[in-house]
């Protein structure tokens, strides 16, 4: 059986249809978890990663784990804690999601250091284990839903500065590999998408996909900022900030990762607007 973390987000959400469909045995737990948030046959406990004891019974009888690294509240959790549950209920691989600031923002708070710490308690664990690491999620821009259903409008940043975001359904789907099958341990996978792309060529990619137009109105980055710290820490703003505009080589880099591990080339954003256009209309 496998364990997914982070069952309701936007990568182990995709992460249990990708299991679920390919016939394994599958736990999914989140905080809140309903039934349906999880495919027809797929168990589901709620648990919650910054409580380590509630997740002992969801490991029982389980031999994988995907491991969501806690975004925002990961200050909050005690991974070595979670890993030696896993241990204690059998768990023998582990899988997870980190993030591509690890390597690039070592000296942020949040993006490098706190998340340098959960990879060395992985590391660490006696566990087989594998690190994703993935850039600019394409699901980032869900955050310009609400503009887009009522005035047809993009407000962001940066308007022409391009990153490789990956969609999240490739996460998913390098994870389900990684669970699933042998030759994946010890490795850490860098997981962008196929070329950058601009936060303008994403409005235009909405647009294409609703067959309307899409304004773009370009903030500036201090008007950015202060949407953002309505809901993040200040140094995950700041560092968010930097990335978005001024992000460094390894940032802009196009990753071989995922077409290695799948055997194909992952998704482009257009690919994700329009599988995902519901949600914008």
């Amino acid at each position: 059986m496998i364990v997914v973390t982070g069952a309701t987000g936007n990568t182990g959400r995709s992460l249990v249809r990708a299991l679920a469909t390919a016939g394994e045995k599958v736990t999914a737990t989140s905080r809140n978890i309903a039934e349906l948030d999880v495919p027809e046959g797929v168990a589901f406990r709620r648990a919650d990663l910054a409580d380590a004891e509630s997740l002992r019974p969801v490991f029982d009888g389980a031999n994988a784990l995907f491991l969501q690294n806690g975004g925002a509240s990961a200050h909050t959790l005690n991974v070595s804690d979670i890993l030696d549950a896993a241990k204690a209920s059998g768990i023998e691989r582990v899988v997870l999601l980190s993030s591509l600031g690890v390597a690039t923002r070592p000296e942020s708070p949040s993006h490098g250091v706190l998340g340098l710490s959960i990879e060395e308690a992985v590391r660490g664990s006696g566990l087989d284990w594998t690190i994703l690491r993935p850039g600019n999620f394409d699901s980032n821009t869900y955050a310009w839903v609400t503009s887009v259903r009522a005035q047809r409008t993009v407000v962001a940043p940066f308007a022409d500065v391009g990153l490789p975001a990956i969609d999240p359904g490739d996460i998913a789907e390098v994870a389900a590999a990684a669970l699933r099958k042998n030759g994946h341990a010890g490795q850490i996978y860098e997981l962008t998408g196929p070329a950058p792309v601009r936060p303008r060529e994403q409005a235009e990619a909405i647009g294409a996909a609703l067959g309307e137009p899409i304004r773009f109105v370009d903030q500036t980055p201090d008007q950015a900022r202060a949407q953002m710290l309505n809901f993040m820490p200040a140094d995950v703003v700041e560092t968010t900030l930097a990335i978005l505009g001024t992000p460094t080589p390894a940032e802009r880099r196009v990753s071989p990762d995922v077409e290695k591990v799948l055997g194909r080339a992952p998704r482009t954003y257009a690919d994700w607007a329009r599988a995902n256009v519901a949600a914008f209309r």
